[in-house]
């Protein structure tokens, strides 16, 4: 029987806050936007980011550029700033090599998580993605994870594995599907929620643990 992994992109696989960060910069010196404006931007884009985004902002500041040229211009940036570490990829490819079936499920637009898979090399090394702007849902959503295994070939009955940050979304939304799930500490967690079958402070552990499995 084919094992299966799924993993969380931003804050598991890549870096999205040193990105983000990154990226902001560069379009506020491209577009010569106001102190306030990129403030306004760093505390509106922090936990998620849309096209809708930039249309809030074009209002908000009089900007003549339409929001899907601002939205383009932000995904280059993104795109051009997001890493993976090597000895990520390295682990994803040891997965692969061992016959593991490696998917993404990540919350976010469509375009721009796309856009991050490709730029980090991520994208070779995974057979499905997920991603919440697909179906306008966002994790935990039993549908993604749904989503998630139809597109990587895998049954959810057949118990695999959601590796991520975020307890409600990634170790919750693991919970729900019957998964098992490894939680990146670093969030506080919620005094409701189930502990998560093993806890790492990198996700590099967590490949570590998957790697160590015995076949059954």
């Amino acid at each position: 029987m084919s094992r299966f992994a799924f993993f969380d992109l931003d804050g598991t696989l890549a870096d999205r806050q040193s990105a983000l960060s990154d990226a902001l910069t560069c379009l506020s010196r491209s577009r010569a936007l106001s102190p306030g404006a990129e403030k306004w931007l760093r505390i509106e884009l922090a936990d998620r980011a849309t096209v809708n985004d930039f249309a809030r902002l074009r209002d908000a500041f009089g900007l003549e550029a339409s929001a899907a040229d601002l939205w383009q211009e932000y995904v280059d940036f993104v795109s051009a700033a997001v890493t993976c570490r090597p000895e990520v990829l390295e682990g994803l490819a040891r997965l692969r090599a061992a016959a593991w079936t490696i998917g993404i499920i990540t919350n976010g637009a469509g375009d721009i998580q796309r856009a991050k898979l490709a730029a980090t090399g991520l994208a070779d090394l995974v057979d499905g993605v997920a991603v919440s702007g697909d179906l306008e849902i966002r994790k935990p959503d039993l549908r993604l994870f749904e989503l998630a295994a139809t597109r990587c070939g895998v049954n959810l009955a057949d118990g695999g594995w959601m590796i991520g940050d975020n307890p409600a979304g990634d170790i919750g939304g693991g919970h729900q599907a019957g998964l098992g799930t490894i939680w990146l500490r670093g969030r506080p967690w919620p005094d409701d929620l189930p502990a998560a079958h093993h806890v790492v402070d990198d996700v590099t552990e967590a490949i570590t643990i998957l790697l160590n499995e015995t076949w059954e």
